[in-house]
């Protein structure tokens, strides 16, 4: 493929027309008390503080980013394309808390996922000259950070960490296409091959335990949820409440297992580096347990009305409270 610029100029630094300045983001709980803080993060001056906040706090890569990187060199790839590792000679001198941190310019961000691409771009040979990888990386970067283009959250999470900063980890079970043979292929590691997708759609079997069932769904979901992605299923197959199970026994029906992977999903944070889980659930209309999963939610919606009704009548109240609860003669 070829690539003309439109927004940077050959041989001039992709960010050479934009201006950065220097923010800071913080979560609070209602009391006042910090639960996150970062100070003199670099972000685009158009940046508004919620897209600074959503960087920070979300698409910011927390540790693990070397201090001092070296790259590695690969014969078939332009030098300014080459990965890079921990300089672990370099790294050694340093103290030992200073080795390794965690990304704090928005420059950082925008570099690691248009390099990436554009190495992916490279090593599948889709540019047509070395230029037009050299213009599609500057001009990716100008945009990203113009915030004309922006990648699902998955990809501001994942991409570029083994590119960037030599980031890898064991591999978490998914599989990505192989682009030289084009076969379904299970990821050797984490961030090498990453999960950059935002949404699957799994599909889930009348089955307690063995693959493809409803036990493994919620495996297989909290390996999506883990790296940021969301998941949708039917549940249409499962069998309703009462119904005979070949054991001899009732099922305990639709709803007792929905609401496992509601609280399974619920459960994971993702240790605050990406996103709670999205998780989506389908039934049809013709199931045996429709009402109840209609009734669900509106459950759900009674709870919290209880909830609030509750408090307003402890609040009216709490002052005949705390009068009977010092009257010594009740």
């Amino acid at each position: 493929m070829k690539f003309e610029r439109r927004f940077t100029t050959a041989g001039s630094d992709a960010y050479s027309a934009l201006e950065f300045r220097s923010a800071s983001s913080e979560i609070k709980n209602p009391d006042g008390t910090i639960v996150f803080r970062a100070e003199n993060i670099e972000v685009p001056a158009q940046f508004s503080q919620v897209a600074s906040d959503i960087l920070a706090q979300k698409y910011f890569r927390k540790a693990g980013v070397p201090a001092i990187l070296k790259t590695v060199e690969e014969s078939a790839v332009p030098s300014w394309l080459w990965r890079s590792v921990p300089d672990e000679k370099a790294l050694a001198k340093l103290p030992e808390e200073e080795r390794y941190t965690g990304e704090t310019s928005a420059k950082q961000v925008f570099n690691r996922l248009a390099g990436t691409w554009t190495y992916w771009g490279w090593k599948g040979g889709y540019f047509s000259s070395e230029e037009d990888a050299r213009v599609y990386y500057d001009e990716m970067c100008f945009m990203l950070a113009a915030q004309m283009a922006a990648p699902n959250s998955p990809q501001w999470f994942n991409t570029g960490m083994h590119w960037a900063y030599g980031i890898d980890g064991p591999s978490q079970g998914h599989f990505y296409v192989d682009y030289q043979t084009g076969k379904l292929t299970r990821s050797a590691s984490a961030y090498e091959h990453p999960q950059p997708h935002a949404c699957f759609i799994q599909s889930v079997s009348d089955d307690l335990v063995n693959e493809g069932g409803i036990m493994d769904l919620w495996v297989r979901e909290a390996r999506l949820f883990k790296y940021g992605s969301g998941t949708g299923s039917n549940f249409s197959r499962i069998r309703g409440e009462g119904e005979s199970l070949s054991g001899g026994g009732k099922s305990s029906g639709l709803m007792s297992f929905l609401r496992i992977g509601d609280r399974a999903a619920g459960a994971i944070k993702s240790g605050g580096t990406t996103r709670r889980a999205a998780k989506m659930v389908t039934v049809d209309v013709d199931h045996p347990d429709i009402e109840n999963y209609v009734d669900w939610k509106v459950v759900e919606e009674q709870k919290v009305a209880a909830l609030v009704a509750g408090s307003k009548l402890a609040q009216r109240h709490m002052s005949e409270v705390m009068t009977a609860c010092q009257d010594e003669s009740l």
